[in-house]
């Protein structure tokens, strides 16, 4: 019988049988060749120049990893890294009592805030500093009496006190992430970005790790690839020592030859059908997670295991303090991911909203500022300690700062004893490879209200974070996906050494 071609496609992810025995003989094998191939490719990739964007850096880079730490609700600027003397010297005062400009008829203040919920932000009355202040180090840099512990490593950080954002509602948190408002369309994570740029460093561990816990689903939004697809997507590690990778132990009754066997078959059935079907970017995620899941089910448990550290160094972070222990094992987590080559370690160091002191501020804070001082001021110092330093790069952030005005909203509240949402300045501080020590860069008004020398949108960070690792970001795209200009950001080159 003569052969007739036909228009039929396979249903169902079903193949024909002649697609089969081709790819079996052919397909299967391209595309373990390819995989190799490409590892071989991002290997070699890491360390050189190269004008693909997903083949490693564009140009030489400062760093390898990068630790990024994130306090969710928005700490205080005035209470932490911008003291204000002059919130003190008008406490109780309204701005138009003071001999500075009205902070709320500066144009400023429209251009760089977009509320979703409609509450009104305005409060007039100002509010002293909680905490007393000191000038540290040979710098002479002033932070709060709330950081003993990172005081004692300010000539070691960059500060920068002129950031701002747009959205005056919580989903600022996913903002510094990603870079859009609450209303406009999302972009893909910076951890994302980076993980599509640069490869990775480490095969058997994820490029892209997520270290905390929360309650509130829409924290994974801090960690949403978006268009760039499943694969660079943030990888979530458990700090349980029983099971730090989620469904991911090999069952007591499965022997390890027995599951290498079944994820090799699997992952011959899944490259044929990724034969088939060349553009399921779903399938392909599929691929890689079995691979990758695979390998981690050893990696991962040695990387997490904090029992091979001394004691002297779980100390360092605290984990020997209940009040400091949580916040200490994921920032060592995140120095022990750093050092085995995982790209990008994003730690959700609080609790969702902690930060958020609308109320208490004092009491707040200072709770909220002891469980964090000591486990982020041991990390600089074990990163020092063990030639970590110029290899990584550590942010330190939050949303958006608090209002210098203390906050009242109606009759309700009798006593107030917090402060607001504040977008329109704030400071976040950067510290190790390629970032200058000892320096202060940008400032907020006398009362820490607008960022007014050298202000900086949230993508600025990333853009920072891009050039340390030697990326392009206007070469970070994806064809048909329209960028703003704002979304790439501009690197802040005074805190760059």
């Amino acid at each position: 019988m003569k052969y007739r071609p036909t228009t039929n496609f396979p249903q169902c992810n079903q193949i024909h049988r002649r697609s089969f025995l081709a790819d079996l003989g052919f397909g299967a094998t391209g595309m373990a060749l390819s995989t190799l191939l490409g590892q071989e490719n991002l290997t070699q990739a890491a360390g050189t120049q190269s004008s693909d964007p997903t083949k490693g850096p564009h140009f030489t880079p400062k760093a390898k990893s990068v630790i990024w730490v994130f306090l969710s609700g928005g700490y205080s600027q005035m209470e932490t890294f911008d003291p204000k003397p002059e919130l003190n010297k008008y406490g109780g005062k309204t701005f138009s009592d003071t001999i500075y400009p009205d902070p709320f008829k500066d144009p400023r203040y429209r251009e760089r805030a977009r509320s979703v919920v409609m509450v009104k932000r305005e409060h007039s009355k100002i509010m002293p500093m909680q905490v007393g202040f000191k000038k540290h180090g040979e710098s002479g840099i002033e932070i709060t009496d709330w950081w003993p512990h990172l005081a004692t490593c300010v000539d070691d950080i960059s500060f920068v006190r002129s950031m701002y954002t747009t959205d005056n509602d919580h989903a600022a948190e996913f903002q510094i992430h990603h870079g859009r408002h609450k209303l406009d369309q999302k972009q893909p994570v910076v951890g994302s970005w980076l993980s599509y740029g640069l490869g990775s460093l480490n095969k058997n561990l994820p490029e892209y790790v997520f270290l905390g816990s929360y309650t509130d689903s829409r924290v994974k939004e801090n960690f949403n690839p978006n268009y760039l697809g499943p694969k660079y997507m943030g990888v979530e590690l458990s700090l349980d020592p029983k099971n730090p990778l989620p469904f991911g132990a090999r069952p007591k009754t499965i022997l390890e030859q027995e599951q290498a066997n079944q994820y090799a078959f699997i992952n011959e059935l899944n490259q044929l059908s990724a034969v088939e079907y060349p553009s399921d970017e779903k399938l392909r995620a599929r691929i890689n997670s079995y691979e990758l899941a695979y390998r981690m089910q050893s990696s991962v448990p040695e990387v997490l295991d904090m029992t091979e550290e001394t004691k002297e160094t779980q100390s360092l972070y605290g984990i020997d303090d209940k009040e400091t222990a949580v916040y200490g094992r994921r920032l060592l987590a995140a120095r022990r991911l750093a050092e085995r080559g995982v790209r990008y370690t994003q730690v959700y160091l609080s609790g969702y909203g902690e930060w958020d002191s609308h109320q208490k501020l004092k009491e707040n804070h200072t709770r909220s500022c002891k469980r964090v001082d000591k486990p982020i001021a041991g990390l600089l110092k074990d990163l020092k300690r063990r030639g970590m330093w110029d290899d990584t790069v550590v942010v330190f952030c939050t949303e958006f700062g608090r209002t210098p005005a203390v906050e009242v909203r109606g009759s309700s509240t009798k006593m107030p004893s917090g402060r607001d949402h504040h977008p329109h300045g704030f400071t976040v501080w950067f510290a190790g490879a390629g970032i200058k020590q000892g320096h202060v860069h940008g400032a907020t008004d006398e009362l820490g209200f607008h960022a007014v020398e050298s202000p900086h949108y949230v993508t600025d960070i990333h853009a920072t974070l891009y050039r340390l690792l030697g990326l392009d970001q206007h070469r970070l795209d994806i064809p048909g996906r329209k960028r703003l200009e704002i979304d790439y950001g501009k690197p802040i080159l005074d805190i760059i050494t």
